[in-house]
């Protein structure tokens, strides 16, 4: 694996606040984040951008968000306000995932399920979820992810995979880019609903390696993200959820 960070080298720091906050107000709005939960970029510098522990997911804008290093310290951001008490959890992560420029914590009820049953364990069962064919690791501690040392279990359990679940409490979904995150939260969130739905009519049937091979070469991941979140964005702003004129 690349030990170079790829930080979102195209996108300026205006832009990225623009994507968070608009990636917060979705999620949001699809009911996958909730009153609890956040959105982070990694910036320059060994920095990261995510909102503070006091704003509400459906009213974020892009000047509120908060910058903090990756010891979890806030360098900068709106009077008053502080890091979420789980800001570790993006920290840790970021800090050994060079490949990952975005995170996501959240609370899915359908999703946590799947850690709290003696029943099957969440995998990929729908086309889209190849993205976490390598496996959903499950964090045994369900706490909340408030210390450097709780940060870097996480990051230990989720190893190399692109998701991860936290037993009794929530997910975590890593990706390349923002718009890229967006679009992994939805299809995770879909994938675990399904198999939910699936396993109400029978025996689960999870995708074989042949056709998880076979979606993997058909996939255009690049074209795929771009495909959804402009329909994601053109109906948040048809909602008035986004301003017209961020630059997404």
């Amino acid at each position: 694996m690349n030990t170079t960070p790829t930080v979102n080298q195209t996108a300026s720091e205006s832009h990225l606040r623009e994507q968070v906050a608009a990636c917060t107000l979705m999620l949001n709005e699809l009911e996958i984040l909730g009153y609890s939960g956040h959105v982070s970029a990694r910036l320059q510098g060994d920095r990261i951008l995510i909102q503070s522990f006091d704003q509400s997911r459906a009213a974020l804008k892009p000047d509120m968000l908060l910058i903090c290093d990756l010891d979890g310290r806030m360098l900068s951001g709106p009077d008053g306000q502080r890091p979420p008490a789980e800001v570790f959890l993006h920290t840790e992560i970021l800090r050994v995932r060079p490949d990952v420029n975005s995170v996501a914590h959240f609370h899915h009820d359908r999703t946590t399920v799947f850690t709290l049953a003696d029943g099957p364990r969440l995998v990929a069962i729908k086309n889209h979820a190849v993205r976490w064919a390598s496996g959903i690791p499950v964090h045994a501690d369900p706490s909340h992810v408030n210390t450097a040392a709780r940060g870097r279990a996480l990051a230990a359990t989720l190893g190399e995979h692109h998701a991860a679940l936290i037993r009794a409490h929530g997910q975590v979904v890593v990706a390349e880019s923002i718009p890229a995150l967006l679009i992994d939260c939805v299809h995770f969130v879909e994938n675990a609903v399904a198999m939910y739905d699936a396993a109400l009519l029978g025996r689960v049937l999870a995708l074989s390696d042949d056709e998880i091979e076979s979606f993997k070469r058909d996939l255009k991941r690049d074209k795929h993200i771009s495909k959804l979140w402009t329909y994601y964005v053109g109906r948040a702003r048809a909602q008035g959820l986004l301003p017209s004129d961020w630059s997404l």
